[in-house]
């Protein structure tokens, strides 16, 4: 069998800088996955403080009940301020109409 087709085999300190290389970054993976872990769990411990609960579809459907209960309050608001537009209006019109007389 010919081994001119196959890559020739690198020197023991390419093979070693190689190794190294990927040590290091293994390293650095399971650092960074330790990291996330416990970002995770402080991220769980918050919500459990703040909704109640830490699972995902329960923090959903919280989300959907503060998104409707913001709308609900946004359209009281806007309501509320559209009577006090036509109040202020009324009473510009009879002021106007109490100058002219």
């Amino acid at each position: 069998m010919s081994t001119s087709n196959q890559s020739p085999v690198p020197d023991i300190e390419t093979l070693t800088a190689q190794f190294q290389k990927l040590n290091k970054r293994k390293i650095e993976s399971e650092r960074d996955l330790v990291n996330a872990e416990k970002h995770l769990n402080d991220l769980k411990q918050q919500a459990q403080d703040e909704y109640g609960t830490d699972h995902l579809d329960e923090l959903k459907e919280k989300l959907e009940q503060i998104k409707t209960e913001n709308e609900r309050k946004r359209a009281e608001y806007h309501q509320t301020l559209e009577q006090i537009e036509t109040e202020l209006t009324k009473i510009e019109t009879e002021h106007q109409t109490t100058d002219a007389s």
